[in-house]
Order: C-alpha cells, then structure tokens, then sequence
C-alpha cells in the first residue's frame, strides 16, 4: 500500500477516535437528525469546520494556541456559558415538552435554519476541546508524519465528513423509538446532562 494511502487512513482512524465520543456537537448533531431537520447544513457545517481546525493544526497553528493560553482561557467562559445555556433549555424541554418537540418527532414543524446553524457554529467554535483535540493534538501527530503531513490531514477531514454525515443520516433509524413523546423527553435530559458536564469540566480547567 502506498505510503501517502497508509498515512491518510492513519489520520482517518485518529481523527474518528477524537469525535466519535459523545460531547455537545454529537448530541446535537444526532437531535437534528432524529427531527430531520436542515441536516445536510448541520453536517456540512461540522464537517467544513473540522477540516479548517485540521489544517490550521497541521500548519502550524496548534503551537500558536499552546503558547497563548489566553484565548483558550477565552474560549473556556464563553463556552461554559454557551453550555449552561443550552443545557438549561434542553432541560426544560425535557421537564415540560414542547409542541415544537413532539411535532418534530412527526416530522412536521421543522425548526428555522439560521439558529439552527447558529446553535451548530457556536456548539463547535466556542469548544474550547475542539482546540485543544483537532488543532493542537491532531496537528501535532500529523507533524510526526513529516512531508505526508497533509495526506493524514485529508484522512482526518474525511473522518470527520463520514461521521457527522453517518451521525446526521442514520439517526432515521432511531426514528420508530421516538415516535413516542416520552423518548424526547430521555434524550433532552441527556443533552443536558451531557451540557452539563462538559459545562462543568471547562470550569475545572479556568
């Protein structure tokens, strides 16, 4: 097997072992898709982000953001904050469904598209781990890979791609299991738990 091929599915597994774990951008990701609504934006979106946080690690950036501590401390609040947030409203759609919810579960009522892709960039870019897995980590493996650096970049980006767009898709499947209210209401407490306790490990690192 060609040497660029065996690094580029190298920086695809690596990349897959990094967002594969359940965090916020997975959780919503997999709501949107339950409810079928602007999935293609979303998954576009996550995915067009990682490839920009990859290149940027694998230029160079990642030492960048390991020299200047402050915008990760930046990055931190805002994104404490953001997940507090939104933790809260899952939460409450949990406690007392919504109509938007449950005709979701139906198909119908989609939400509109801007705040959703609002909700996406923020869930992604005010991340401070996304930072700290794709740019600083993910670029400095890639480094280890010398001149085939950026074919283990391509095999991360498409890592990405074939996740959120598996993530997004598939979770169709689940979609006889929340034709009942109650299943919606499961899975907005776990959001928020999830929220929560990402909220709470950005705390624990200012």
């Amino acid at each position: 097997m060609p040497a660029a091929l065996t690094t580029a599915l190298t920086g695809l597994v690596f990349g897959l072992s990094l967002i594969v774990a359940i965090g916020a951008q997975n959780a919503f990701v997999l709501r949107v898709g339950l409810r079928r609504a602007h999935v293609l934006p979303v998954v576009a979106v996550c995915a067009l982000s990682d490839a920009v946080l990859i290149a940027a690690g694998v230029g160079g950036m990642g030492a960048l953001v390991d020299r200047a501590p402050a915008v990760l401390t930046v990055a931190r609040v805002a994104g404490t904050a953001f997940l507090l947030g939104y933790a809260a409203v899952a939460a409450r759609r949990a406690w007392q469904p919504t109509g938007d919810a449950l005709d979701a579960a139906g198909g119908t009522a989609p939400a509109r598209l801007w705040p959703v892709l609002a909700t996406c960039l923020a869930l992604t870019w005010l991340n401070p781990h996304v930072y700290l897995d794709t740019v600083v980590l993910l670029g400095s493996v890639a480094g280890t890979h010398g001149g085939l650096r950026w074919w283990f970049a391509a095999g991360a980006a498409t890592g990405s791609v074939l996740w959120f767009a598996g993530l997004g898709y598939g979770a169709r499947l689940l979609r006889p299991l929340f034709v009942r209210p109650g299943a919606w209401r499961v899975l907005d407490a776990a959001i928020a738990l999830v929220m929560a306790a990402i909220a709470v490990s950005l705390l624990r690192g200012l």
